[in-house]
């Protein structure tokens, strides 16, 4: 699969790691960075999203997501990101995405305004609207191998799993690296890690950056268990 991510907001938090833990399947450890776990809320655009040989869609290959992530490691040692739930506009990229990726993809009602800043609005059934703005900087750079950035943004690797069959995959996720630059977004909203299922942080994010985004190549899932 091809696609874009544009204009990220990446909000992370230190968690504590047992209670991440728990909330994966065997076959998976959460991966830390100087002894400290992390819960990520991620809002961002997909475009073009797309399968080898084949033309976009504009009203299927076009729409907003917001994920709820943290980072793991398999048992061979490979890191990647684990995704508690990822929110999407577009009911059909949720059915595919669940179906054939076992990602634990919902459908919400989302748009966005732009004059300046970005507003980043997200409506889950049965939860409070979420609310997001911030902007995208023109001036950016790459993380440092080996910094926390480096840490939180550069993963190439995603895990699923098939709960019905207990069967684990791992996807490899190819990107040139991203450009991003650290920000202190005007508005956030928790919306999305309480309605995963996790107590809402007390303090603000410790780490908060943009991208303006990369182009991405999703290959295929490779069963690990």
């Amino acid at each position: 699969m091809f696609q874009r991510w544009s204009d990220l907001l990446f909000l992370h938090w230190t968690w504590p790691s047992q209670d991440l833990q728990a909330h994966l399947p065997p076959g998976l450890t959460i991966d830390t960075f100087a002894g400290e776990a992390y819960l990520g809320v991620v809002p961002f655009f997909m475009s073009g999203i797309r399968p080898r040989f084949c033309p976009a869609v504009p009203w299927i290959s076009n729409f907003q997501e917001l994920n709820l992530r943290t980072y793991v490691h398999s048992d061979d040692g490979t890191p990647g990101v684990w995704f508690f739930s990822l929110d999407a506009a577009n009911p059909i990229a949720v059915a595919i995405a669940k179906r054939f990726f076992h990602l634990p993809y919902r459908h919400a009602r989302m748009h966005a305004e732009r004059n300046g800043d970005i507003t980043y609005h997200s409506k889950l059934p049965g939860h409070p609207a979420q609310q997001f703005r911030y902007s995208i900087p023109q001036s950016t750079r790459a993380a440092e191998p080996g910094s926390l950035e480096f840490f939180l943004l550069e993963r190439y690797y995603l895990f699923s799993h098939d709960a019905r069959r207990d069967r684990l995959f791992r996807g490899q996720v190819a990107h040139p690296p991203y450009q991003f630059a650290a920000t202190t977004p005007p508005e956030i909203d928790l919306g999305p890690i309480a309605a995963a299922g996790f107590r809402a942080p007390t303090s603000a994010p410790c780490h908060q950056a943009v991208s303006p985004g990369v182009q991405v190549r999703i290959l295929p899932l490779a069963r690990i268990r």
